[in-house]
């Protein structure tokens, strides 16, 4: 079974101690409350991963870790066989012992987009939140981050997440808590709180984004992804029923209104960094996510709109920094 020991100790000496008031309670529910349904079963695959030497470990320029001649050509298919288990694999891609985990996102493309823009994260806490099966943590790690955060109330992404951590040597540096965000008190410990494919899910943009603030100390910075509109700080979006598909999305904002939105909970140096329409080549179905992707989401006559007749999904990237108290 999974447990959180290691992080109760790294945190009990450090800037988020105060978290152990909370955390152990909530993760000792969330474990109760997983005994049953496909989590047992995944954690049996987790105990079936061989142990090996991470060898060569590469998390600058992607998330690799060991080689094509770390495994026997028989323990390659036994070990991507028990990879499989995990699937739908959405966010990476991995490379783990000449395994390669073609998954539904190219989420370096998103990483290369962000990380020019954002502040150095060397010596960093980072709190990233709604972080999928982890993997920009480990990017985040790859750029120095003392110590990298993901929360994800998904069991499946808390267990692809261990299943590539184990080929890390179990890497204390990337942790990934199965919680929600609003189940999080007010930390006001990261450096840095990256927010990434979350506020268009959120019945309360504005909560969220305050939620956001109130993990970040005094001078943090906020990056916050999300899907945008065209228009002026007065355009939003709010789908009638479904968006893409999805029912679970809310309010798509302009990015003018994205960033009135954010200075008005209290940040500073709002600024969009990037703006960046979702390709077919960014998004699709792959051989370790077999179900629908963005090319079923899209109108097929027309790929500029959704196939409820929306404008297809723009992504931008906002920066700013949390004003202080």
């Amino acid at each position: 079974m999974i447990d959180f020991a290691n992080f109760y100790q790294l945190i009990a000496k450090n800037r988020l101690s105060h978290w152990l008031h909370t955390l152990p309670a909530q993760l000792h529910a969330w474990q109760h409350d997983n005994l049953h349904g496909d989590l047992p079963r995944w954690n049996r695959a987790l105990n079936k991963l061989p142990m090996l030497a991470p060898g060569n470990v590469e998390l600058k320029s992607r998330v690799e870790v060991g080689g094509m001649d770390s495994l026997n050509e028989g323990e390659r298919k036994k070990t991507e066989s028990l990879l499989r288990q995990f699937m739908p694999w959405r966010k990476g891609p991995f490379h783990v012992h000449g395994i390669h985990i073609d998954t539904e996102w190219r989420s370096d493309w998103k990483w290369d987009r962000v990380l020019p823009h954002i502040s150095p994260l060397q010596g960093r806490y980072v709190l990233d939140v709604g972080c999928g099966s982890g993997y920009h943590l480990w990017r985040m790690v790859g750029e120095g981050a003392k110590l990298a955060v993901g929360i994800d109330p998904s069991p499946l992404f808390l267990c692809q997440f261990e299943a590539i951590r184990h080929f890390m040597d179990n890497d204390q540096r990337a942790h990934l808590l199965p919680l929600g965000i609003q189940e999080l008190p007010d930390l006001r410990a990261f450096d840095t709180v990256f927010s990434m494919g979350v506020l268009y899910h959120r019945k309360s943009p504005i909560e969220h984004i305050e939620q956001l603030r109130n993990q970040l100390k005094d001078d943090g910075e906020l990056v916050l992804e999300t899907l945008v509109v065209d228009g002026d700080e007065n355009q939003v979006l709010m789908p009638s029923d479904r968006y893409g598909k999805m029912r679970n999305v809310w309010f798509l904002p302009s990015s003018a209104a994205l960033t009135r939105w954010v200075e008005r909970c209290g940040f500073t140096e709002v600024r969009i960094v990037d703006e960046n329409m979702t390709s077919t080549d960014e998004q699709r179905r792959t051989d370790w996510m077999i179900n629908e992707s963005l090319s079923d989401y899209l109108d097929p006559h027309n790929p500029a709109l959704t196939v409820e007749g929306y404008p297809a999904p723009k992504r931008a990237v906002l920066i700013a920094r949390k004003a202080k108290d």
